[in-house]
């Protein structure tokens, strides 16, 4: 079976907001927008990742998260790779609403730096530079 990632679809309290924070901050452009009546689902595009923008529905039964995000079952967070973490803060300026971090990681990978920060529906999107695979990770028993 061949398989590729397809999407990670978002809830927005304020789609065209989500949009603005991944497009300015991400890089994401819109690659597709299907009109449903009165709504409508936006597909964002960055390289070869997509995210699917909703309204959303209702109100959150629960706070938003802080941290790297909640630790019960469920989406953690999602992450991108930076070159640069601090430069990546700078220039979010006030968008950049950070729940955790910055941390350094050098115990583990040398160079590994990451920051977890709040997009404007408070889905926590990590921010990270220098992670690498390991040689040999240990199979799966």
């Amino acid at each position: 079976m061949a398989l590729k990632f397809s999407h990670i679809a978002l809830s927005c309290k304020d789609p065209l907001a989500t949009e603005r924070f991944y497009a300015q901050h991400f890089g994401f452009q819109r690659a597709r927008v299907i009109p449903l009546g009165e709504q409508q689902i936006v597909f964002l595009k960055a390289g070869e990742v997509y995210l699917e923008l909703f309204s959303s529905e209702g109100e959150a039964p629960s706070a938003p998260a802080g941290g790297d995000g909640p630790h019960f079952p469920g989406l953690r967070h999602i992450a991108f790779q930076v070159d640069d973490v601090d430069a990546t803060l700078s220039a979010m300026g006030e968008d950049a609403t950070i729940t955790l971090g910055p941390l350094d990681f050098d115990a583990f990978i040398p160079g590994w730096r990451t920051v977890w920060l709040s997009d404007p529906d408070g889905n926590i999107v990590e921010v990270s530079q220098g992670y690498t695979d390991q040689d040999s990770p240990p199979p799966l028993d």
